[in-house]
This record gives C-alpha cells, sequence and structure tokens, in this order.
C-alpha cells in the first residue's frame, strides 16, 4: 500500500495516520479559525488560518483528500 502524503501549511501529513479530524473553531486569542488533526498517537495538530472562508476550504480539501486515499 503507497503512503498518500498532503501538504498542509508545510506540514506533509501522512493520510493513513489521520484518526480525528475536527470542525472549524474560533482559534483562542483571535487567532482566525483553526481546525485540528489529530493522529492516531493523540498527537494534535492545529490549522489556522485568518478567515472562516479559508479554513472551511481547507477542511473540505482535507476531507476530500482523506476520502480519495
Amino acid at each position: 500500500m503507497s503512503r498518500v502524503v498532503y501538504e498542509l501549511q508545510g506540514f506533509a501529513i501522512v493520510l493513513d495516520k489521520v484518526a480525528l479530524l475536527s470542525r472549524v473553531f474560533i482559534a483562542d486569542n483571535d487567532e482566525g479559525y483553526q481546525f485540528n488533526i489529530t493522529f492516531g498517537s493523540e498527537l494534535r495538530l492545529p490549522m489556522k488560518f485568518p478567515t472562516r472562508n479559508a479554513a472551511d476550504l481547507e477542511r473540505q480539501l482535507f476531507l476530500k483528500a482523506l476520502k480519495d486515499a
């Protein structure tokens, strides 16, 4: 089985290691909007964006890549 890698904000994410993808929510300290990618080892990677539209778009593209993998 080949590993599918997705690049997001400078991170190379191996899609078969993703365990959970959170919804988009407002980040702490007025840092915009974010969603979290959680891996099987309970490592959480926060993805932060300046606008909700940007966060929603990136989450949808990441979710599509997960489904296609």
